[in-house]
């Protein structure tokens, strides 16, 4: 996926989880951050920061808050924080044929029984449910879900092995949302419920995946697949 147009700025503060202020062009904006979670490693006073400024004359905000640099030995690390993100990447990929290689039809946002995954793949072997899921937590080159606790996150784990034991196909799909870190594994010390969710799921069938991505300010894109370790 490809942005509009970028800007950098320095993160000053984030009054709520729906803006922050930071400072870009001599000025001092209040920008929407397109990413509720916590995000409290990430988001320290004085990060750099990338900005997309909005094309709508309308809006309150004019810019989003999309990217940030994390500081760490061997130089920045460039996290893509946007949560609306991951989706488009793995819809984009998924639509190219990389997931599933003999895809028949794609579509978003599929509701079965009380949940609602955000893909619904097909092949010739039939339906294939897909929950994708961000990554924005790294710590010393291991990549970790979630960042903060997720009842939402466990139920849709519990969806998806619920869809294979009655014979269907489903997969978690993990968008690491930057380059490098070497391991997956669930953040059991912020939610084990999630974590124990995601092992159950594994052991029933269900598949889990994560990739990392290629990110610039500009851009996001799956780039390879990283280690899943559960």
């Amino acid at each position: 996926m490809v942005y509009g147009k970028i800007l950098p700025g320095v993160f000053l503060a984030r009054p709520n989880r729906f803006i922050a202020h930071v400072e870009t062009g001599g000025r001092t904006e209040v920008c929407h951050v397109k990413n509720t979670g916590r995000c409290r490693e990430l988001l320290l006073p004085g990060v750099r920061v990338w900005l997309e400024e909005s094309a709508n004359p309308a809006r309150k905000t004019k810019y989003d808050l999309i990217a940030v640099e994390k500081e760490r030995e061997g130089g920045p690390l460039l996290i893509n924080m946007d949560a609306q993100a991951p989706n488009k990447v793995f819809g984009e990929w998924a639509a190219a044929g990389r997931f599933l290689p003999g895809l028949t039809a794609l579509r978003p946002e599929f509701t079965w029984e009380d949940s609602r995954f955000d893909f619904r793949l097909e092949d010739h072997l039939g339906p294939c449910f897909v929950e994708v899921k961000g990554v924005t937590l790294e710590q010393d080159g291991l990549a970790l879900f979630p960042d903060a606790p997720t009842e939402r996150g466990v139920k849709h784990l519990r969806g998806l092995r619920r869809a294979v034991e009655q014979g269907y196909r489903a997969a978690v799909f993990f968008v690491v949302q930057m380059k490098g870190p070497r391991l997956f594994r669930p953040n059991d010390g912020t939610h084990p419920a999630f974590g124990q969710a995601l092992r159950e799921a594994a052991a029933a069938g269900v598949g889990v995946y994560a990739w990392d991505c290629a990110v610039t300010p500009e851009s996001l894109t799956l780039d390879a697949p990283v280690e899943v370790a559960l």
